[in-house]
């Protein structure tokens, strides 16, 4: 890290699941909950990081205040049963703050959180079938960051199924391919880049099976937020420059006027 600053990394998971207890068995293999686990296995690998957790009913903001969005350098966010719980003001700003140049990691079913969905501009539908098949995760753009140190494959014993099609945009980045033992295939590690801000979508992690565990599943996400994150760019919304002709021809620069778009990101972030 530059200027003696720690990465700050936020886990959000809906923690509805946990609450509900289903399934029975996720208090013995989650007992800190799926946030708990994917923290203990960040904070292990990124030791100097400063890692926190928050879930749906945090607080009013679901614990994604503006005051700890412009703290946090990276987002990881895993969401399925109550998507349609996350208050609108709540993801147009995760939304702003990714766009500014907050890095998102949005893990398995979070393909159909809103502000997922929002930022990739279509319905990020799949194919799934939840009968604990082994999953394989192939990389196929080994020169990524994110696969730095990763087995080829990856042996998942037990998962959900996902398979395509994924309605998702062409990514910036295939990085993993998964196949599964009832044939099917899926585009399992995946980028994009929104405005300033880094996105990586990685499936593996259903509630079910204790995946989070997982050594070369933590690794995955250590590497995708250590790729994820900006910590010395200064947050802000793109602007619109409003240049006055011939300003290039003069002797002395004449200052370009410009506007942040309040519309689309409200207002500049400090960091």
């Amino acid at each position: 890290m530059t200027n003696g600053e720690k990465l700050r990394v936020l886990v959000w998971n809906e923690g509805v699941h946990e609450s509900l207890n289903e399934p029975e068995h996720i208090g013995q293999m989650y007992p800190q909950g799926i946030h708990g686990a994917i923290s203990a296995g960040l904070r292990q690998a990124l030791p100097a990081a400063d890692i926190s957790t928050a879930t749906l009913a945090t607080d009013q903001d679901h614990g994604l205040s503006e005051e700890v969005l412009a703290t946090t350098d990276v987002l990881l966010w895993w969401g399925h049963k109550a998507h349609g719980q996350v208050a609108d003001d709540v993801v147009d700003r995760v939304q702003r703050h990714v766009l500014g140049g907050m890095g998102l990691i949005v893990l398995h079913s979070g393909h159909f959180a809103k502000v997922f969905t929002r930022l990739l501009g279509t319905s990020c539908s799949l194919a799934w079938r939840n009968e604990g098949e082994r999953e394989l995760v192939w990389t196929v753009k080994p020169s990524h960051p994110i696969a730095d140190g990763i087995d080829n494959p990856i042996v998942i014993p037990q998962q959900e199924m996902y398979g395509e099609l994924f309605d998702i945009p062409e990514p910036d980045d295939l990085i993993f391919i998964s196949s599964f033992a009832g044939g099917e295939v899926f585009r399992s590690g995946v980028t994009f880049t929104r405005g300033r801000g880094r996105i990586f979508y990685f499936s593996p992690g259903d509630q079910e099976y204790p995946v989070y565990h997982h050594p070369q599943v933590r690794r995955v996400l250590a590497n995708g937020v250590r790729w994820a994150a900006q910590p010395d760019l200064h947050r802000a919304a793109p602007e619109v420059s409003n240049r006055p002709r011939g300003w290039f021809d003069t002797d002395a620069p004449v200052a370009a006027t410009s506007r942040t778009e309040s519309a689309l990101l409200g207002r500049e972030v400090s960091r």
